[in-house]
């Protein structure tokens, strides 16, 4: 193996799979820059095998050693932990932002933080956007929390008066299906046309069933896009186009899950994360040798391309020239 765990059979699944598909421009709208000093202990067990310090140069080298000879730019936050430090990790993230100009971020914010200080630092720090997570939610258990624990309408104002992006994972077992998630965002987009919503691993739809049962709820609403990060199934992307449009979808890498090996797959009404902890790949008919996820997640976006029967320019938008029209839009 090497850099972080990559091997030579992941370099060649590239290679056979996808060099052909992913385009010269690379815009990264899903990624997490952060240092292990602004995280509580314990590490999560993915963070603590990577850099101590993952900053924009490092995650560019590690993207470049999976999705090689691209040129790269992307939207950042912090990595989101119980017990992390908010200041450190905004500001290690602002001064990544100052240091390189292909980088955007966004601040992470949890539901306590005063409007005003929001607004105050966006400024001072020239964020992009917002990252809220559920983990920082007033309700418990977390995984089922209301977006409104974790994102209150004060804060979304912010996003509207700045112009801001905020990039959600919403929670709940159903995501996007469920009305108490779908009706918050259509209600909070139309009232704050402003704020520029972009809904993580295409719309929660690691069962694609959620996301294609529950689109349709915000059709026509022009402030709303999605990102393809960490989704390994190809049924979310194609709803998403279909319903909101080819200018809707924004490629994700969600580093460092990107090197996770495994995939993610729907079951029933839910979905399950299968891993080498979880799963015995053993096989009688031929070697099972699970990929990393980013490359699941790029098959995965390829294949629906491929069913929508997109051209290169419409697979160029969702890889980059969606993502430049959408920050654009900030003026």
């Amino acid at each position: 193996m090497n850099d972080y765990g990559i091997t030579a059979a992941d370099q060649d699944f590239f290679a056979g799979h996808l060099e052909t598909f992913v385009p010269a421009n690379v815009f990264d709208a899903h990624c997490h820059l952060y240092r292990h000093s602004d995280l509580a202990a314990p590490l999560p067990a993915l963070v603590a095998a990577g850099p101590r310090i993952a900053d924009w140069t490092s995650l560019v080298r590690h993207m470049d050693a999976i999705i090689p000879r691209r040129s790269y730019s992307g939207l950042a936050f912090p990595y989101p932990a119980v017990g992390a430090d908010f200041q450190g990790a905004n500001q290690f993230l602002a001064e990544e932002i100052a240091r390189h100009g292909r980088l955007r971020g966004e601040m992470m914010i949890e539901p306590a933080m005063d409007p005003e200080f929001i607004r105050e630092n966006v400024r001072r720090c020239r964020f992009s956007g917002l990252k809220c997570y559920h983990l920082f939610s007033r309700s418990k258990p977390t995984f089922e929390s209301p977006i409104e624990d974790y994102l209150p309408e004060e804060q979304i104002r912010i996003a509207h008066e700045e112009r801001l992006a905020i990039t959600l994972h919403m929670v709940r077992a159903r995501a996007l299906a469920d009305p108490v998630n779908h009706q918050y965002i259509a209600r909070m987009a139309r009232k704050y046309p402003g704020s520029r919503w972009i809904l993580a691993h295409a719309a929660r739809g690691f069962n694609p069933y959620h996301t294609v049962e529950g689109i349709e709820a915000l059709e026509g609403i022009g402030n709303i896009w999605c990102d393809t990060s960490a989704v390994t199934e190809p049924g979310a992307f194609e709803a998403i186009v279909r319903t909101l449009g080819i200018d809707r979808l924004l490629y994700g890498s969600d580093f460092p899950v990107t090197h996770l090996r495994g995939r993610c797959v729907a079951i029933g009404d839910s979905f399950l994360w299968l891993s080498a902890e979880n799963t015995n790949f053993a096989a009688r008919h031929a070697p099972v040798k699970p990929v990393l996820v980013l490359l699941e997640s790029l098959r995965a976006l390829k294949q629906a391309c491929w069913n929508l029967r997109l051209s290169d320019s419409h697979v160029e938008k969702i890889f980059h020239g969606n993502a430049a029209q959408l920050l654009a839009a900030q003026g």
